[in-house]
């Protein structure tokens, strides 16, 4: 099997995942998730589940795209843990699959695609790039799901943007 689909992540517990073929979007859903509850943390990534979503398309990704995460200033511990520790195991579950994976900063991928920090222009461009998925932008949370989307055509955007 060929590898022609780009796969992009969004990270974070109300991240996204999609997979496009030139503009035709293959994949786009919200990441997995699963009732976990210490004082502060109440989800954690599904990474069986996201393995699970993921592994009919594995052998024909050419390259998974995940926006380069840090701690924020100003973070709490707990989330600093809890972003770092579903980012690990969305490396592991595309590490497991054999899937080739970049990262790029948020500035990086956003600058070309014509973006700033405004989550709503993500969502119009995602919009203006994959209308036939508009029902699934169509709210203003959506912008993970768009944010997405547009990592993984910064990846593809020698074929497709």
């Amino acid at each position: 099997m060929s590898r022609n689909l780009t796969l992009g992540i969004d990270p974070g517990l109300h991240g996204a995942v999609a997979i496009i073929e030139g503009r035709e979007v293959r994949l786009l859903d919200d990441l997995p998730t699963v009732q976990f509850s210490t004082a502060r943390i109440k989800h954690r990534i599904d990474a069986a589940s996201l393995a699970e979503l993921l592994a009919p398309f594995a052998d024909a990704v050419r390259m998974a795209v995940i926006e380069k995460v840090a701690a924020r200033p100003g973070e709490a511990p707990s989330g600093a843990f809890s972003f770092g520790y579903t980012s690990g195991a969305i490396a592991g579950v595309l590490g497991a699959l054999r899937v080739p994976v970049t990262t790029v900063a948020p500035a990086v991928w956003k600058r070309a695609m014509g973006l700033g920090a405004d989550k709503d222009l993500s969502r119009a461009r995602a919009l203006e790039l994959f209308p036939a998925v508009a029902d699934r932008l169509a709210r203003k949370k959506d912008h993970d799901r768009a944010e997405a989307l547009l990592l993984a055509a910064w990846g593809g955007r020698d074929a497709s943007c």
